[in-house]
């Protein structure tokens, strides 16, 4: 729907007096909610002029004990703020979800919600956030780190609570295969693994994520230019260059050796082969202590050697963030900003990394001597100095990037780098010269085909509002998703939602992905069919006394031949054609004849792989 500005509407005077700042914003652009104000007003430590009972819905994140612990310090809040009083219902859902949710329908969507930095983007262009006052801005600067900051703030403006600063990685290790003094070589950890026959995990060829960390070793960039609306406009990135080719060679060497396992999960520890070096995250710390008991270790990233020259890998910081949804009650509005600033607050983040192990944001949490001992904390602490802050990306970019490590792991010369950088920066290009048309088309992406790493897209065609596939090979256990202009900026799951599940295969054969999309609400249909209205063949003819009239639906079978979903009684003399799509552009009969029956009987019809007619006895 259109978007358009709004003001707030006036509080009492009471209200008034006690507000410090009041902003005015862009609408919502949901259904039903067009007037809902995207800024909040600052509002002061004396909350008195709040007073009320509010009812509000609460998305946290699934682990275990995370939302009992929120109802706990929403409760705190109350007592905090006599005369407020709030009715929380609280939910655990997953930090991709509930930004895919929210984006599907802002309306029905919490009005506070968790999620990670990620996704701000869409969530801005979706209106989905209310925008924090002045006052409320500097205080939540001088509180956290820079990094989280940044991950909070969308051209200049700053739109949700940082309440982690610990999506980032580093180096877990076994300490019985590693030594200390190994720690800082690449090339060593490669031999010690090697020769304990131990994996060195790290995720290269299946995600960009981890990837990056040899090209920000090389002082490489992929900085993408965003409006204050959160468009992405543009991108600033030099990965096609020497340095670039530098990270390429440094990617090889473990790319190349025999310990090399492309996967980031703390269980490698402890898997049939197991790993001696896992590259991952704090939310693999269980898992791996779980697998190393007394052999737990963690540090940071190491240094790779090209040329004679060092450098050590980089990596992508990040957080997790809690935003508010926009209030028609401006008053409601400015309670949830003070609970969402409150939930962020230092007491509640150190209560949560006691609780799960999550870093905090705030500067003094992280001074907090339990904080500091933290092994994986300490780790990530360590990689910092080498990392950079995850900025607002291209949904594309993640499966383009992918792609030159795919190529480098069987490059054998300097060209070969070069050319799959080469390939890299102009499909980065073509993301700002696709057409309007190419940009809003509907595409398959997935694991068909051998596409273990989702590169490439399958072109799909719009034909009464119903968008369609060509015949794909499909093998059980394949999974897919549809999305748009090639960005998973919108994409939609098996269960018709924005950024919900893979749509997942259970057997053997071809089919055709058809499916309708709903602009409004952002959600869709998905199908798996074994015909189709464009790719698809029918038979027309005089069968049962038609007059070329009626098509009758055929369907794909696993050799690729076509055959009808029912058998006909076919008299002497019936003739008919195979056709595609409906039309007339390619059929097929007796060479460019119609196909003549001989003799009667009740027959499948079969349109085999080499394009000719056969019947089939029933």
């Amino acid at each position: 729907m259109k978007k358009r500005i709004t003001k707030f509407i006036a509080l009492a005077m009471a209200l008034v007096m006690v507000l410090a700042l009041a902003g005015c914003g862009k609408g919502n652009n949901n259904k039903n909610n067009n007037n809902n104000p995207t800024s909040s007003p600052d509002t002061p430590s004396d909350l008195s002029a709040l007073a009320g009972t509010y009812d509000i819905t609460v998305w946290v994140s699934e682990s275990a004990g995370v939302a009992d612990l929120t109802k706990t310090q929403i409760a705190d809040f109350c007592k905090d703020n006599p005369g407020i009083v709030i009715n929380a219902k609280v939910e655990g859902v997953t930090e991709a979800e509930s930004a895919s949710q929210m984006i599907a329908s802002v309306e029905d969507g919490a009005d506070l919600y968790c999620f990670a930095q990620d996704q701000l983007v869409r969530l801005v262009q979706a209106d989905a956030l209310a925008k924090l006052g002045t006052a409320t801005q500097q205080k939540i600067t001088e509180l956290n780190d820079k990094t989280s900051v940044q991950a909070a703030t969308v051209g200049g403006v700053m739109y949700c609570y940082p309440m982690t600063s610990d999506n980032g990685y580093f180096m877990f290790y076994d300490k019985s295969v590693i030594p200390e003094n190994h720690l800082d070589s690449l090339e060593d950890l490669i031999a010690d693994c090697e020769k304990a026959g131990k994996m060195f995990s790290m995720e290269l060829t299946t995600s960009a994520w981890y990837n990056a960390a040899f090209f920000f070793a090389t002082g490489c960039k992929s900085e993408w230019t965003i409006d204050s609306e959160g468009k992405i406009t543009g991108v600033d990135d030099n990965f096609n260059s020497d340095n670039g080719v530098i990270a390429l060679k440094g990617m090889q060497k473990l790319l190349k050796s025999k310990a090399f396992n492309s996967s980031s999960a703390g269980s490698d520890f402890s898997a049939a082969v197991p790993s001696a070096i896992v590259v991952s995250g704090t939310w693999s710390t269980a898992a791996v202590k779980e697998a190393l008991g007394d052999n737990y270790a963690a540090t940071d990233l190491p240094s790779f050697t090209v040329d004679g020259k060092t450098y050590h890998l980089g990596s992508y910081s990040g957080c997790k963030l809690i935003g508010v949804k926009p209030q028609n009650d401006t008053k409601k509005s400015a309670v949830l900003q003070q609970l969402a600033l409150y939930l962020s607050n230092e007491k509640c983040q150190l209560e949560r990394f006691k609780l799960v192990g999550w870093g905090p944001s705030n500067l003094n949490a992280q001074k907090n001597a339990d904080v500091q001992a933290d092994v994986a904390l300490a780790a990530l602490a360590k990689q910092a100095e080498y990392a950079v802050p995850q900025p607002q990306i291209h949904g594309s970019w993640w499966d383009i990037a992918k792609v030159y490590a795919v190529s480098a792991k069987d490059a054998n010369t300097d060209e070969e780098l070069k050319k799959a950088l080469e390939t890299y920066e102009a499909t980065i290009k073509g993301l700002f010269e696709m057409s309007v048309n190419e940009k809003e088309a509907w595409t398959v992406i997935g694991s068909m085909n051998g596409d273990t790493n989702w590169t490439t897209d399958i072109p799909m065609v719009c034909k009464n509002d119903v968008w369609y596939s060509e015949a794909i090979k499909f093998v059980a256990g394949d999974a897919f998703k549809v999305r748009q202009g090639k960005s998973w900026d919108v994409n939609i799951g098996s269960d018709g939602k924005a950024g919900g599940p893979n749509f997942d295969v259970t057997e053997d054969g071809y089919g055709f992905v058809v499916f309708t999309y709903d602009k409004a609400t952002n959600t869709g249909v998905i199908k798996l069919e074994k015909s189709s209205d464009v790719y698809g063949f029918s038979v027309i003819g005089t069968i049962n006394g038609d007059t070329w009239s009626k098509d009758l639906t055929m369907e794909i079978q696993p050799d690729g031949s076509w055959l009808t979903k029912e058998a006909y009684e076919l008299k002497a003399g019936d003739e008919f054609k195979a056709r595609q799509g409906l039309g007339w552009d390619v059929s097929y009969g007796n060479g460019g004849d119609n196909y003549k029956v001989e003799t009667a009987g009740t027959y499948y019809i079969k349109l085999t792989t080499d394009n000719k007619i056969e019947l089939i006895a029933k």
